[in-house]
């Protein structure tokens, strides 16, 4: 054989062994003692494998013998498709900070690299140029540069060409590649939907892309106004919290770079919107006082405000009766509101300073309590504040706004309710103490929207007062 060729072939063997050792990647990641998490879709059926990578919509999942399953994220139970969107961005956060690792070699480093590789080239040259010419010698051959160094060329020329276009590639990605935020996974309108659904149809929902709204008459099906001892003479009417004035709640949540206080903000407005529809007011009123702690609020949590419209102070925890373990309410930043017990009925975990957190790796969430702050201590979400209304009475946009139909009452010293009831068609009684003395109102309205109410104060005497809406 001629020297030429066994140079090329001892070159050819050289790379290949090179090439194996640095590239070569045996087996899969599956391994026969390899644990499968289950994943349960919306149909009942269970699929075992562990995540491998996700997009958007779809999932990849690897089961035994490194079989890949696709799956999409819209087939997978509420609670899978909440854990399947944290495995995402846990997966592109790590590409993410893989590549800033790479592109973060300093400059003088990428250049030592240039010169390893071609000292290491110069070096190979010359070992097959002597054992060529050894072996010309040896077989008495004339020696051709040109010749026995042909495909040694070729191949050298191919490694500097594949180096130089990966630090090309490198480049390129340092200069595209950017650090973004954490990404909140998107509420899916069938989550909120269904934390609401034991409640219609008194409670109206529908949606866009970008809010979830519900709609109400402002008014609970469950008793009212029972307990406050501390009385500004406002009775429940219903409100129209329809159409434009619904309830909004962002279907996307986005941090807030600082969470806002309701210790010094939104004394003006809702926070949160119960599940039957009721909002939720800071547990502060306008003056900056805890309405549960000086006997503003019903038994219930809630009370009426200047314009006769029925909402919550404090948490509405009852309503765990009926959720379960849903929601029982969802803030005016996204997040959704849980009773005493985690979604998974466990009992509450502790909570941050916003009076909420993320358990076992799911979405942030808050929890109502039977202390202060009762249901929000920060806006943990990224919200828009009316620039009409300057903290502490600011509030929250989009809001709904109740329609008051009669004068502000002042507050009734001494008074205290005891008695709200249901008295016919569009009818009520509200009963109150004072002293030893009891005394009512009723009030009702008819199809027109004209409200009569007859006050029966504690001596026996009547006042009846009109409203045309």
């Amino acid at each position: 054989m001629k020297p030429t060729k066994i140079c090329n072939i001892l070159f050819v063997c050289l790379i290949m062994s090179f090439t194996q050792k640095t590239t070569a990647h045996p087996g899969g990641h599956y391994h026969d003692t390899n644990v499968m998490n289950s994943w349960h879709l919306k149909n009942g059926e269970i699929i075992s494998g562990n995540f491998s990578m996700g997009k958007n919509d779809f999932i990849l999942l690897e089961q035994k013998e490194g079989v890949m399953v696709k799956v999409l994220l819209p087939d997978l139970s509420e609670q899978d498709q909440l854990l399947a969107r944290f495995k995402i961005n846990k997966f592109e956060k790590l590409n993410n900070e893989f590549i800033s690792a790479i592109n973060s070699v300093p400059q003088t480093k990428k250049v030592w690299n240039y010169f390893y590789v071609l000292l290491s080239l110069v070096f190979a040259f010359a070992a097959l140029f002597l054992f060529s010419k050894i072996i010309s010698i040896l077989h008495k051959n004339s020696f051709s540069i040109n010749k026995s160094f042909a495909l040694p060329a070729c191949f050298a020329l191919m490694i500097v060409s594949t180096y130089a276009c990966k630090k090309s590639t490198q480049n390129i990605v340092t200069a595209t590649t950017t650090t973004t935020s954490t990404v909140i996974p998107k509420t899916t309108t069938g989550f909120i939907d269904s934390a609401i659904a034991p409640y219609k149809p008194a409670v109206g929902t529908n949606w866009d892309a970008t809010y979830f709204y519900i709609s109400s008459n402002g008014l609970p099906s469950h008793n009212k106004m029972v307990g406050i001892t501390n009385w500004q003479q406002q009775v429940p009417i219903p409100q129209f919290y329809t159409g434009a004035n619904s309830w909004s709640i962002p279907l996307q949540p986005v941090y807030a770079a600082t969470p806002v206080s309701t210790i010094s903000n939104f004394r003006k407005g809702a926070i949160a919107v119960a599940v039957n529809g009721i909002p939720i007011f800071n547990a502060l009123n306008n003056t900056g006082q805890d309405s549960y702690l000086i006997g503003e609020l019903d038994n219930w949590g809630g009370h009426c405000g200047k314009g006769d419209d029925y909402h919550y102070h404090a948490a509405p925890l009852h309503l765990s009766t009926t959720s379960g373990l849903m929601p029982i309410a969802f803030a005016l930043d996204g997040f959704a509101v849980y009773g005493a017990k985690e979604p998974d009925g466990v009992s509450m975990q502790p909570l941050d300073t916003c009076h909420g957190h993320i358990y076992n790796n799911r979405v942030y969430h808050y929890h109502g309590t039977t202390n202060y702050p009762y249901v929000i201590g920060a806006m943990k979400g990224k919200v828009t504040t009316d620039p009409l209304t300057p903290a502490p009475e600011n509030q929250i946009l989009p809001q709904a706004f109740a329609s008051p139909l009669r004068p502000a009452l002042t507050p009734l010293n001494g008074a205290a309710i005891t008695a709200y009831s249901y008295t016919g068609t569009n009818a009520y009684k509200l009963t109150y103490t004072i002293g030893t003395g009891t005394a009512f109102i009723n009030y009702s309205w008819d199809a027109t929207n004209k409200y009569t109410f007859v006050f029966t104060a504690v001596n026996g005497t009547t006042t009846t007062s009109i409203y045309q809406r």
